[in-house]
């Protein structure tokens, strides 16, 4: 496991935008991995996974800047992205990357966000954007490649809780299994949804995902990033909502709401 760094305090005046990627990504690498999730692999359950530790350096105008950054480099607030829930415009973004076959994916998914929705995504202050970054292999980019395909008939999220209903590896992510929880989660051209999982676009997407993942740094799931600012692993709810607060009021000192999105956009909801 990586161990804690602590990162040196950003210029206020880089000269090359070059140098601001760099620090961009230094800072998110530093943030991300020394959290890295430990995943126990062994039938016997001797080797018990263990909940990766976040990072919360000291903060100056000049990381707050990096952060601002970040979050405009990843936020993508598109309209109708079925991988998203909550408006365009909502002044906090949560970008989560994730991995079908990670039990703290799981844990987040069916512990924390439901709580984060009510709590935030209701009321218009948070938008979650979901990002397959996958690193288990290729099960793991099949699972991906089908949440995706069941995005594109409305059934994206009831298609990532049922995947993450429990910990699915290996076998129990075989096509005609990722078929019949298409089907449980209310896909409802199981024809369209093979073809689309197997096809280019869906390939393209998960590709779009990691590249902004390892882009930035990301070495674990599950990753986060608040508005830019990274949270490593499963953390508890109150961690999450503590960010989430901290990061409304910022953007409202800042008076931003929705940083680069313009407009009013309307929720995309996920399932219940």
């Amino acid at each position: 496991m990586p161990t804690s760094a602590s990162p040196a305090s950003p210029t206020r005046k880089i000269a090359a935008i070059g140098a601001v990627v760099a620090l961009v990504v230094a800072l998110v690498a530093i943030g991300i991995a020394v959290g890295k999730a430990v995943e126990g692999d062994s039938d016997s359950g001797t080797n018990t996974p263990r909940a990766a530790a976040s990072v919360s350096p000291r903060e100056d105008d000049g990381q707050q800047q990096l952060y601002d950054q970040l979050a405009q480099q990843t936020s993508r607030r598109t309209d109708g992205d079925p991988l998203a829930v909550g408006k365009k415009d909502a002044p906090v973004v949560l970008v989560e990357y994730a991995d079908y076959q990670c039990s703290f994916c799981g844990r987040f998914t069916r512990e924390t966000q439901p709580e984060l929705i009510k709590k935030f995504v209701d009321d218009g202050t948070l938008r979650i954007e979901f990002r397959n970054f996958t690193i288990y292999g290729a099960d793991s980019e099949r699972a991906a490649r089908a949440s995706w395909a069941a995005g594109q008939q409305g059934k994206f999220w009831q298609m990532h809780d049922e995947l993450y209903a429990k910990t699915n590896k290996g076998s129990a992510l075989a096509e005609d299994k990722l078929v019949e929880m298409a089907r449980k989660s209310g896909v409802a051209d199981l024809d369209r949804f093979r073809s689309d999982l197997n096809g280019a676009a869906a390939a393209a997407a998960l590709k779009k995902d990691q590249n902004e993942g390892y882009g930035i740094g990301v070495q674990s799931t599950p990753s986060f990033l608040v508005n830019g600012r990274p949270i490593a692993g499963a953390q508890p709810t109150d961690v999450f909502e503590q960010t989430v607060r901290k990061a409304a009021e910022q953007a409202k000192k800042a008076g931003t709401s929705g940083g680069a999105a313009k407009g009013s956009g309307k929720a995309e909801e996920p399932a219940k």
